[in-house]
């Protein structure tokens, strides 16, 4: 089994693909700082501390989104806030594992 299937909402390989092309958008929700060190091309980047802020930004994409963290443990919590407020979401786990199907 994958890192993907240990949390939460599954995001296996295929349901990362899947939402790819859907048109999902990646979520970073690391530190300022771990995002410098790198991320996934054209993601968008808020902290996790500050989702519950930006929610309306986050449903104005208007797109099914992929949490990515550096493990998968803030995405799913991320994921849990993210659906519970109407969002269609899953958890990328690790940020590499999403970035290999982003050109």
């Amino acid at each position: 089994m994958s890192l993907f299937g240990l949390f939460n909402r599954g995001g296996s390989e295929n349901d990362v693909k899947e939402y790819l092309e859907k048109g999902a958008v990646v979520l970073d929700v690391r530190t300022l700082e771990e995002w410098n060190e790198g991320h996934v091309n054209g993601a968008k980047h808020i902290v996790l501390t500050i989702i519950p802020l930006k929610i309306e930004e986050i449903k104005a994409f208007n797109k099914p989104v992929i949490v990515v963290c550096k493990s998968g443990g803030r995405a799913g919590q991320a994921v849990q806030f993210l659906t519970k407020n109407g969002i269609d979401a899953i958890n990328g786990g690790a940020w590499q594992n999403v970035a290999q199907f982003v050109k």
